[in-house]
């Protein structure tokens, strides 16, 4: 598994991937406008996304990062396939996804669960999250250390 910056030649592979993983979770398949223009929607606003890659250079998990009105980062679009789930890939996007965010100035990132992602009220909390309000999670990336000084 490799995890690279989008490109667009994995658009479609990327789209096949996300309704999977919904439909896989009893969602009924609906396409985010963005993931039909992830430049637009990410890269020219400053933001990255990512996908991960298996072997045979298929899409089997994607993350971005992208501020709100009020310039808090949020987490975006975290999915891993349905059949690749339990392997550290999900981990390995949110990893990356914060490491991106502290390089960028970044002191903590924001999740909007729904409701319906019930895995996400677990996995999160495994890395540290903690919930704020309803259905919304927050990291600090500033260590212990670093508030002290």
């Amino acid at each position: 598994m490799r995890i690279i910056s989008f490109e667009e030649k994995y658009r479609d592979d990327l789209i096949y991937m996300v309704l999977s993983a919904k439909n896989a979770l009893g969602r009924v398949p609906r396409l985010n406008e963005d993931f039909l223009h992830i430049s637009k929607s990410y890269f020219e606003l400053g933001h990255p996304f990512w996908i991960a890659l298996d072997e045979f250079d298929r899409v089997i998990g994607c993350i971005g990062t992208r501020c709100d009105e009020e310039g808090k980062l949020f987490l975006s679009h975290l999915y891993v396939k349905f059949d690749c789930k339990r392997h550290g890939i999900g981990s390995q996007l949110l990893q990356l996804a914060e490491e991106s965010a502290k390089e960028r100035g970044y002191q903590e990132v924001h999740v909007h669960l729904g409701k319906d992602y019930l895995e996400s009220h677990y996995f999160y909390p495994k890395h540290g999250y903690v919930e704020y309000q309803e259905w919304y999670m927050k990291k600090s990336l500033v260590s212990e250390e670093s508030k002290s000084l």
